[in-house]
């Protein structure tokens, strides 16, 4: 009976681990950002805008807290610059890297 109980909890717990990193609607993260400072992803401006997360998980990111963006990527039309391209949203670095 023992084994059965830990063998459920067990099942349990790792069935819904990704919802423990996900990012909802009114929460801010944070990346490490490099030496240009972190950078902050605000879920309520984004869902302010009318975005749902489906707008962007998984096509553009993982659904997980992954920071894996490098420089090069800020000139090509992936990831957050798939909108951050200056035309569609702001491409300003100070809006999301902060010291």
């Amino acid at each position: 009976m023992k084994l059965m109980l830990t063998a459920a909890a067990f099942l349990l717990c790792s069935s819904h681990a990704g919802t423990a990193l996900a990012t909802y609607a009114d929460q801010l993260i944070a990346y490490g950002g490099a030496g240009q400072g972190k950078v902050v992803f605000d879920g309520r401006t984004h869902a302010g805008a009318g975005l749902l997360c489906a707008d962007c998980h998984p096509a553009l990111f993982a659904t997980r807290k992954q920071a894996l963006i490098t420089m090069a990527d800020h000139t090509e039309s992936k990831g957050c610059f798939s909108c951050h391209n200056g035309s569609k949203a702001f491409a300003e670095c100070a809006k999301c890297h902060r010291k």
